[in-house]
């Protein structure tokens, strides 16, 4: 793994872009749990190629969140710590056969572990 410069101040205020699909399924889940407030996106270190994607139904803002309002007032918060992972990434809803599930097409990410669970930047 190598290490990559990154400058907060390049953040655009729309970091990462989430489809229309993606959003009803965040707002879905929101539905289902009364307590949560948002969705949070954050990365770990994992798997075997480096980094894997968190989803998280929050209660609340984090002081270490950036806030992203998504279309109908559906909350995403991005780990401040991850930004330069996730910067200019696009989370969409992808339905193969009968499963259904997220997809993060990242700019960053430059190669991914054989079964899709984690993956690596430059």
């Amino acid at each position: 793994m190598s290490v990559k410069s990154f400058d907060p101040l390049a953040i655009s205020d729309t970091p990462v872009s989430v489809t229309p699909l993606a959003i009803a399924h965040f707002r879905r889940q929101l539905q289902k749990d009364q307590s949560a407030r948002a969705v949070r996106l954050s990365v770990k270190e994992s798997g075997c190629t480096g980094f894997m994607y968190v989803i998280d139904l929050v209660p609340e803002l984090n002081q270490n969140d950036l806030r992203q309002t998504l279309e109908d007032g559906v909350e995403l918060l991005i780990d401040r710590g991850s930004l330069n992972v996730v910067n200019g990434t696009m989370i969409d809803m992808v339905t193969e056969g009968v499963n259904r599930q997220l997809r993060f097409l990242n700019p960053n990410a430059k190669d991914h572990c054989g079964c899709g669970e984690s993956f690596s930047i430059n």
